[in-house]
Formats: structure tokens, C-alpha cells, sequence
């Protein structure tokens, strides 16, 4: 694997360098892994019923209004900056609806702002939403994220990016292999910065799904 686009977070979650030439040395000589897919259902932009798999991160609601932004944006300052600058630019914008999350057996309902499942541990640019997601466990870390304030996300984004932001009283961490998310408002989802469509959408695990070379 070659780190490229905005993010670089599947690489990130799998310790590959973001330098070419050291990214090279690995995928020639680095240790094989296996590790788990999801792949995620949702209804297309046209309607229609879509499919597709993810590797990293996928999620529902505000992140994937604010991965369009970044790509949409600018990447001269950085993936980082560009997923910062879209969350507060999206954030001001934002309005929450009631969403319907299944994780299993668990279920939630509440005004949400986002709910993040994630294989990996990092997505948005660095930004370790789920510090203890694993990619070769066969589950997800499935982020409930509710009703924030201004003054909320100020004070919670330094600690993402450093995975110290958990526990936080607007936000659950519930694991399973099967995520539902549903809202009477299409929510739009995104899958390793890609988005692909809306709510209703499903994630399910896949185990060991897939061998990549990482760094010995």
C-alpha cells in the first residue's frame, strides 16, 4: 500500500509511512497481515440501492458532509488542516435529527451528531476517534456522537487527535459486527473519505478479508 489522498488514515491505522520510497520498503519486504473488511449498504445519491466495501472508517451524519467539504477544499495546508477547517465550516451549519442505531443486540435512539464506525483507529486527517479499534478483531468501535455545543467541539478536538477525548458525556463506544443506521432525514455516509450516498445504511464486519504487507 501507497499512502495517497487527503487523510492517509487507513495507512496511519496500519503504522505504513507516509514517505513514498519507505511506503515502497514495505510493501516489498514488510510483514503480511490479515485483516478485516466492512462493507456497508445505503442508498445511492439516485436512489437506488448501493453496495461498497471499506477498509478504515465508515460513518453516518455530519462526518460525511464534512468529508465532502475537505474534498471539495483546497489540500495545500495538508489533509489536516482540511479536515479541521470543514468540521468547524460544517459544524456552523449543522442540524441534528433523531437517529435509530443498532449495534447488535444494543439499541439507541437519540439527536445525533454522528455515528462512527470504525475498523481502524484514525479517520478525518488524524484524528484518532476510536483509540482502541482494532483492525483484525472481527468487530467495529461504533462511536455514538450527540448533541454537541460550539463550546463542546472546541474543547474535544485537541484531545481527538491525541485518543484522549474518551469516555465524554455526549458520546457512547458500543462494539458489534452489525451496525443499522436509520433517520426520518437521509443522513449522508461516508466510507474511507468517499461518499457514496445516504441513510438507511448498514456495516458489517468481514472477517479477515484482506492481507496487506505493514511495517515487521
Amino acid at each position: 500500500m501507497i499512502p495517497r489522498g487527503t487523510g492517509w488514515d487507513f495507512a496511519r491505522s496500519l503504522g505504513i509511512p507516509h514517505n513514498p520510497d519507505r511506503a515502497i520498503e514495505v510493501a516489498l519486504s514488510g510483514t503480511v497481515r490479515t485483516i478485516d473488511l466492512g462493507r456497508a449498504t445505503y442508498r445511492r445519491w439516485d436512489g437506488a440501492d448501493g453496495s461498497s466495501w471499506f477498509a478504515n472508517v465508515g460513518s453516518a451524519g455530519m462526518s460525511g458532509a464534512i468529508a465532502q467539504r475537505a474534498n471539495d477544499t483546497t489540500k495545500a495546508l495538508g489533509g489536516k488542516v482540511s479536515y479541521v477547517w470543514a468540521t468547524f465550516a460544517v459544524f456552523a451549519r449543522w442540524s441534528n435529527s433523531e437517529v435509530d442505531v443498532s449495534v447488535g443486540a444494543e439499541k439507541r435512539r437519540a439527536r445525533m451528531h454522528d455515528v462512527v464506525v470504525a475498523n481502524g483507529p484514525y479517520f478525518g486527517g488524524g484524528m484518532k476517534i476510536c483509540p482502541d479499534a482494532a483492525l483484525d478483531d472481527g468487530a467495529f468501535d461504533v462511536l455514538l456522537i450527540g448533541d454537541l455545543t460550539k463550546r463542546d467541539l472546541l474543547l474535544t478536538m485537541p484531545k481527538i487527535f491525541r485518543g484522549t477525548h474518551l469516555p465524554h458525556p455526549k458520546a457512547e463506544l458500543l462494539r458489534g459486527a452489525d451496525v443499522l443506521v436509520e433517520s426520518g432525514d437521509p443522513l449522508p455516509i461516508q466510507l474511507d473519505g468517499e461518499q457514496p450516498g445516504t441513510t438507511p445504511a448498514r456495516f458489517e464486519a468481514v472477517p479477515r478479508a484482506l492481507r496487506v504487507r505493514v511495517p515487521g
